[in-house]
């Protein structure tokens, strides 16, 4: 059985529609959105780790046999230009054409820089999203955000461009470690934290340590249907769609800080943070605004926090830290002249969007964050 949502046109600027089918049959659903695209020759793009756990999973399908597989490293820090050249080169050398077909298999990374890749190429082809992570499958490979990491900063190069089919298989779960597992989960937190108490208390309440893998599957496609609504009613960000910028602003600082420092001989002491761990403590900080600025309850936050802090530990970080912090944050593409622009909430699915803060808001932010 597969349940299928679509997305909508923009009233201003035209993106093609969004097909999201939710499997439990993988090979149907792969056959069905590779037919629905007219193709000349299929690539397959993965990364190194997505070729070794993921890429058997479908290879022996008649959907895509004689389909040419293009490798790129894995982890956000192969999130590059140089990765999307050599994707570039790869259809070149292949014969692509307009009129070709290029398939994401794999986490964020693979799907936001295939995506960037298909949009770009002979001004663009027609791509197909298979996300095989919990963070891919619940945000990155959902709404049509395309790009690449640049100098140091977080999808700072990209272009709103919609796959015609993203399946969503939660089989590939089985593949991920408890860190990636986490790491999507931040995702559905905040989904919870910008629709309803209900959703958010089943989300607190989860077992994260021994998850059922069949009520995440019910819990992931509730996730998906809160941002399809809110993308199909504004694909290109004007307005509710910052909605889904919660944890973000803050979030985006502590992940693009981790990924400088990792490749500091300075600062070797810090690793690269997945994605949905720089987005629950951004959430941390965020909530915190919240409380303080716009009226979120108190005891909600601390139980909110209390479930972040026993899952995802804290990256450390020290007062002399803030100014960098800050200046990242500056670099966020929300913001509006300069001013660093935030979403917040006045209470669970009460959105804020378009609020600002001081620098002295926000250091009493990474203050709690740090003392929490």
């Amino acid at each position: 059985m597969q349940h299928q949502q679509q997305t909508s046109n923009h009233k201003h600027r035209k993106m093609n529609p969004q097909k999201v089918v939710i499997s439990e049959n993988l090979t149907e659903a792969l056959t069905a959105a590779v037919a629905e695209c007219e193709h000349d020759r299929t690539f397959l793009l993965v990364d190194e780790t997505t070729e070794r756990c993921c890429l058997p999973l479908v290879s022996d399908m008649s959907c895509i046999r004689g389909a040419r597989t293009v490798v790129i490293g894995a982890t956000d820090t192969h999130k590059t230009l140089d990765s999307l050249s050599h994707v570039w080169e790869a259809l070149g050398e292949g014969g692509a054409t307009r009129h070709s077909l290029l398939i994401n298999i794999g986490g964020g990374m693979v799907t936001d820089l295939g995506g960037f890749a298909a949009s770009t190429f002979k001004r663009g082809i027609n791509y197909i999203n298979i996300p095989t992570t919990l963070l891919a499958m619940v945000d990155a490979s959902v709404g049509g955000k395309t790009g690449i990491n640049f100098r140091g900063l977080k999808n700072e190069i990209g272009v709103f461009s919609n796959a015609s089919t993203v399946i969503l298989d939660t089989a590939f779960l089985k593949t991920l470690d408890a860190a990636n597992i986490c790491s999507g989960y931040a995702e559905m937190l905040k989904h919870g934290l910008i629709s309803n108490e209900k959703m958010w208390a089943e989300l607190v309440n989860f077992d994260l340590t021994q998850p059922d893998l069949e009520q995440l599957r019910t819990m992931v496609a509730d996730s998906v249907a809160v941002k399809q609504r809110i993308v199909t009613e504004d694909p290109l960000e004007q307005g509710i769609r910052k909605a889904l910028n919660l944890g973000h602003t803050i979030g985006h600082a502590f992940e693009s800080f981790s990924l400088q420092s990792s490749l500091s001989p300075l600062t070797s002491h810090h690793s690269p943070l997945l994605h949905g761990y720089a987005v629950a403590y951004g959430l941390i900080g965020e909530l915190y605004l919240s409380t303080v600025k716009t009226g979120f309850p108190s005891d909600k936050m601390h139980q909110t926090v209390s479930f972040i802090k026993e899952h995802y530990g804290k990256m450390t970080v020290t007062c002399d830290d803030y100014p960098t912090l800050l200046e990242l944050m500056t670099h966020d593409k929300k913001n509006v002249a300069g001013t660093i622009n935030f979403t917040l909430l006045g209470g669970i699915g009460d959105i804020r969007i378009n609020q600002t803060a001081t620098k002295e808001d926000i250091y009493e932010a990474l203050d709690f964050y740090r003392e929490c």
